[in-house]
Formats: structure tokens, sequence, C-alpha cells
């Protein structure tokens, strides 16, 4: 074999093997979007019916129509957690949290145990992301800022290049206050909601009947509004970035 036709072999190897590589990036399963549906029915819907409609001694019972309507949320969140083949912290801290609601149910714990278990939880993350203004690693580049959505290197190279990296981290201090400001009016509202819902004796029909409506509430009431100041806190977040970076957004986003 002459030199021409090894080096057209081995140049045919090289895009073969290229070829090989990018088609079994674009064969690769890529994560299955999460069901907006799916997670209402399941950990509000579902759990909401069972508990208001199948307490009652002639259907499940108040200790069953617990464990059957906060099973619903726990599976979900634990096939999430499968499904994604990592541990998402939101999920997890879900998890937990409808577990020690169940707990407490069963164990017919004062409601005042749920109230406080309920403010508590958004509270201490509120309390972190407020804490870690002062460390190297602060949350808000958890949650908002991170390579997942934001080509971060760039960004950063940007803002080096046009001396704007004092006013960006001035921007991600705004940002993580604003971000605990949501945890709080959740823990605030779960509090709230808690002590104005569940009156009745636990371990009765009509305290399942009250968690039900409580968990049929925790969206309208408390997911929407702080999920509100979330997005604006994102919003303010994606404005800073382009204004002080001089990048536009499509510039920055990673390609999904």
């Amino acid at each position: 074999m002459n030199t021409n036709e090894q080096t057209d072999k081995h140049q045919t190897d090289e895009n073969i093997s290229a070829e090989d590589i990018q088609a079994a990036n674009d064969n690769r399963e890529k994560p299955k979007k999460e069901s907006l549906l799916a997670n209402l029915l399941l950990n509000i819907v579902v759990p909401t019916l069972v508990l208001t409609k199948l307490s009652g001694d002639e259907y499940l019972g108040t200790k069953l129509a617990i464990i059957v309507a906060l099973a619903f949320p726990i599976l979900y969140g634990a096939n999430d957690l499968i499904r994604n083949g990592k541990i998402n912290f939101f999920s997890a801290l879900g998890i937990v949290s409808v577990a020690l609601t169940g707990g407490m149910s069963l164990m017919e714990l004062p409601p005042e145990y749920i109230a406080i278990k309920e403010a508590a939880i958004p509270g201490l993350i509120g309390l972190a992301v407020l804490v870690s203004i002062k460390t190297k690693y602060p949350l808000v580049r958890t949650f908002l800022y991170n390579d997942k959505f934001l080509q971060t290197d760039k960004v950063e190279q940007a803002l080096e290049k046009r001396g704007k990296v004092t006013d960006f981290n001035k921007a991600m201090r705004n940002a993580s206050i604003m971000l605990s400001g949501s945890f709080f009016l959740s823990s605030a509202l779960n509090y709230i909601l808690a002590k104005m819902l569940l009156v009745s004796e636990p371990g009765t029909e009509a305290f399942n009947a009250e968690l039900g409506k409580m968990t049929a509430l925790s969206f309208p009431v408390i997911a929407v509004p702080a999920t509100i100041i979330m997005m604006g806190t994102l919003f303010y977040v994606f404005r800073s970035i382009t204004r002080l970076s001089g990048l536009s957004l499509d510039e920055i986003m990673v390609e999904q």
C-alpha cells in the first residue's frame, strides 16, 4: 500500500470514527421531560381526592387513607430520582416533606407540629440562601446561574473583559435576597394555611378532609405566588447578565 492510499485510509477511518461518535451522541436517549399534568395529578389531585372522599370507615379509614394519599407523591418523587439518574434537591426534599407530614398524621400529633414543619422547610432553605451569600458558593448560582442553563465560562470571560465582575457579584447578591424572599413567603403562607385549615383532632375523618383541602390549596395559594417571585428573580439575573456582559440571551443560553 503506497503512502497516498495509507493517508486516504487514515482520513477515512477518522471520518468514520467522528461520524460514529456523532451518531452515538444523537441516538443517546435524552432525559424525558416531566409532565406537568402528571405532576399535578399525582402530587395534588389524587391525594386530595383520597383524603377528602375515601377517609370514611366505609372506605379506607383515616390511617390507610393517609398512607395511600401520600404514597402517590412519594412514589412520583422516587421515580423522578430514578429516571434522571441523579438526586434532584427539590425532588428529594419533597419526598422528605411528604413523609414527615404522613408520619406526623399517623402518629396523631397536634396540627401545630404539621404547621411548624410546613413553615420550617422553605424557611430553612431561604435562610441557607442568605447565609450562602458570605461563602464562595452562593446558592443562587446553584439554583439560577449554572452550567445546565447558561454558558457560565463565556459569561465570566465577557465580564472580566468589560471589568464588570464586581457589579455582577452585587447583582448576584441582590438575586440571592430576592430568591430567599420567595422561600420566606412560601414559609409564611404554608404556616398560615396549615393553621387555618387543620383544626380538627388528628386521626379523624374531618382531619383527613382538612389535610386534603390543604394539599389542594397549596398550589394556588403557595406555589403560584412563590413561583412568580422566583421567575422575577430569574428575569433579573438574565437581565443583569446581558447588560453587564454585553452578550445577548441567545449567546449565553446552553442549547438544549
